[in-house]
């Protein structure tokens, strides 16, 4: 569907430019329909000259534009980004955020509970429209703002919405997700270089087959555990290469790696 409001982006960085960008590509809304702020004069001038959308250098001013306002900005600065916009924030607002750990009881309170409000954790994977984000909404959000909120996401990926209870779990998850994934291709690479491939060659091979066995799950439906199974023939290459990984305790290492992170996006949000 065409989102026919006026969105805001109140900070300019990565995840706010793919968002812009998935917006565009799909045709969910126009360029003349999105509006960006940043502290960094050369960033808002990138989006402009890029996607041709509107630049407004007063925070409160977009606030007070928009039909939808996107806070975009790291959790460290959120409460000094609710101060400055409350006053230009009424019933009329859609307020999206994505600063992990930032509860929604938190951004009602900051906005003086006048705004509906939805929280979202997108990951990186959004800068090639292959996100995954999972959203929350707020005590005033209703079930139209919760399926704004998916079509916006959903033009950079997939966007589902779950309790905000299990919000630090996805920010352990998917959200620090991609860093884990990064780390393995690295890996793999480096198994490759070592066993005689150029460099370049391994990475590509690594990245490819990371990117389709991730597909297989997702297009298959499978347990992952019977597609490994599927690969892995009595005596073969593939069980002795999974031993190791056992022996290494990988599955416990990235088991502690998202209860690590869960733990401290629970942390940011106090």
């Amino acid at each position: 569907m065409a989102i026919d409001k006026t969105i805001a982006f109140l900070g300019g960085g990565n995840m706010a430019e793919a968002l812009i960008k998935g917006l565009l590509a799909a045709g969910t809304t126009a360029a003349d329909h999105i509006m960006a702020t940043d502290i960094s004069s050369d960033r808002t001038a990138h989006l402009r000259k890029t996607y041709g959308i509107i630049i407004q250098n007063d925070t409160r001013a977009a606030a007070k534009e928009a039909d939808v306002l996107l806070l975009c900005v790291k959790p460290q600065v959120m409460t000094g980004l609710l101060d400055e916009i409350a006053p230009a924030v009424d019933e009329g607002t859609l307020v999206i955020s994505i600063a992990a750990g930032i509860t929604i009881s938190t951004i009602e309170k900051g906005l003086a509970g006048r705004a509906r409000v939805v929280r979202v954790m997108p990951n990186t994977p959004a800068l090639v429209l292959a996100g995954a984000a999972a959203l929350s909404g707020g005590t005033k959000a209703t079930d139209a703002d919760i399926a704004l909120a998916q079509e916006i996401f959903s033009s950079v990926g997939m966007a589902l919405v779950v309790e905000e209870r299990l919000m630090d779990a996805v920010t352990g998850l998917s959200g620090s997700g991609p860093a884990y994934v990064f780390t393995i291709i690295e890996a793999l690479t480096d198994a490759g270089v070592k066993a005689g491939l150029s460099r370049q060659l391994a990475r590509d091979l690594s990245a490819q087959t990371v990117f389709g066995a991730a597909k297989m799950v997702l297009d298959t439906g499978e347990h992952p555990g019977r597609l490994k199974d599927r690969v892995t023939s009595p005596g073969g290459t593939t069980i002795a290469g999974l031993h190791e990984l056992e022996k290494g305790k990988l599955r416990a290492t990235i088991i502690n790696a998202v209860e690590a992170a869960t733990a401290r996006s629970k942390e940011l949000g106090k």
